[in-house]
């Protein structure tokens, strides 16, 4: 059986965030990843409701530690979190694993009759395409364009929409692509290794906001490197880089967000609720990636999509195939999914323009779909060995080379698809107001593509056209 992606993931998480011991949840079923013996609450009279009724309760269990229970960051933040230890990573996973269920377990009755959630694992918050990737990108055919094609029409720096993607950085030499001639932002940290090798993921950023500036060019794109360390940050601080990103030059008009994580849960996550609250009261549209899990499992911040009062201000992207028609074997769907776009096999920018820069693939693809689907899916094409991979020991991995474009599959990339689709039908009708353009839009233009089996909203760019898959190389 081929090795999980999920699993490989972790290691590579892992390491990123090296002083933050990780865990896969719950019970170790790969659903999600959090931080060891944490959990979160909201600052001030919760959380030392939290801290005092975990204490109670480790003192009357014979196999927990209270003396463990402490707050472990300061009590006032942005997103109103505190992190609260209650157990030992230091005794592994089992150990830490435990303390966390059990104080998941003693704010059961409180949270009950108090009729909402006052404590949270810390999940890790990643990149879409990371945890659970769709795949990597591979370098474009010779002579390829822009898929979708860049759209005709002017930027008119008076009237351009403001479209913020929250996201790995640009990589340094964007700016020599066209398209993102009028991008702003941080740049990408430590592109490449101390061998000159791509790192992992690197050029995400780039590749969104180069598909944002194809379907919308009248659009003032900003992308911020807040998802640095391998695409991931802790639940506990991503709402505070959330208030960050808008705080550098105010709310935009659209959010383009490509992370998140799933939590077990169908009520959001405690680490953003704050951010959230406020995006409510705003004029911002947030655009985020259903995530790639295979799953109708909620992926969250997209999944507010679906919670009352969040109706109007998060939109949330599932990925479509190649051909545009069915979903993508690695979307997660759902009713929480309120829209599928193209997201298999895009063509946009990622480094290298005016010197190849070469990339090691960190995943295999495998002889069949890893989610049971029968077309030629990401999963097997195009054909590569990674060195993540257990199916991959002792065999050379396979190194390519960048220069320009790439091509990319994920649910990461059918959203900035939709922001730009959101962004167009602004300018072009003169609307101001992005929550309305995204009803208008939907009501106007989707059509529908079927999805495990249920006919779902799809949009479509007009310079977007169909991908066939290559067909894969049989293996020896």
């Amino acid at each position: 059986m081929a090795p999980q992606r999920f699993r490989e993931q972790f290691d590579q998480i892992q390491r990123a965030m090296r002083d933050v011991p990780l865990a896969m949840g719950p019970d170790d079923s790969a659903e999600f990843l959090y931080e060891k013996g944490v959990v979160l609450a909201r600052d001030g009279e919760e959380a030392q409701l939290v801290e005092d009724t975990v204490r109670t309760f480790f003192t009357e269990a014979a196999d927990l530690t209270p003396d463990t229970v402490r707050r472990a960051s300061p009590r006032r933040n942005r997103s109103g979190i505190t992190r609260i230890q209650v157990g030992d990573p230091g005794e592994g996973a089992a150990g830490a694993d435990r303390a966390v269920a059990g104080a998941l377990r003693a704010l059961r009755q409180t949270e009950g009759r108090a009729g909402r959630r006052l404590v949270s694992r810390n999940h890790v918050v990643s990149i879409a395409v990371n945890a659970c990737p769709g795949d990597e990108p591979a370098p474009a055919p010779q002579g390829a364009a822009p898929n979708p094609a860049a759209d005709e029409g002017p930027h008119d720096p008076d009237t351009a929409v403001g479209v913020l993607v929250v996201d790995t950085g640009l990589m340094a030499d964007h700016g020599s692509y066209p398209l993102l001639a009028h991008a702003d932002g941080d740049l990408q940290i430590r592109e490449t290794d101390e061998q000159g090798v791509l790192q992992q993921y690197v050029g995400h950023g780039t590749f969104i906001a180069g598909l944002v500036a194809a379907v919308a060019p009248n659009t003032d794109v900003t992308v911020r490197n807040t998802l640095n360390d391998a695409g991931a940050v802790l639940e506990s601080e991503f709402g505070d880089k959330l208030f960050e990103a808008v705080d550098v030059n105010g709310w935009p008009d659209i959010l383009s967000l490509s992370a998140g994580t799933s939590n077990g849960r169908t009520d959001g996550l405690l680490g953003v609720q704050a951010f959230m609250e406020e995006l409510r009261e705003r004029h911002t549209l947030l655009v985020a990636a259903a995530g790639n899990n295979g799953s109708a499992t909620p992926f969250w911040p997209a999944a507010y999509a679906a919670l009352p009062g969040w109706e109007d201000s998060v939109l949330s992207v599932g990925a479509l195939r190649g051909d545009g028609e069915f979903g993508a074997c690695f979307s997660n769907h759902g009713p929480w999914v309120n829209v599928y776009a193209p997201g298999e096999r895009l063509t946009s920018a990622l480094t290298g323009w005016a010197t190849p820069v070469p990339y090691v693939y960190q995943h295999s693809t495998y002889d069949a779909c890893r989610y049971g689907f029968a077309y030629d899916c990401t999963c097997q094409s195009p054909v590569h060995t990674g060195v993540l991979s257990d199916e991959s020991a002792g065999a050379k991995p396979d190194q390519v080379m960048f220069q320009g474009l790439a091509q990319w599959s994920g649910t990461s990339f059918a959203t900035p698809v939709v922001a730009g689709l959101v962004a167009a039908h602004m300018t072009a009708h003169k609307e101001n107001d992005p929550r309305a353009a995204r009803t208008q839009l939907l009501a106007a233009n989707a059509g529908f593509a079927e999805v495990r089996g249920a006919h779902v909203p799809a949009l479509r760019p007009p310079t977007w056209r169909a991908v066939p898959a290559e067909r894969p190389v049989a293996r020896a």
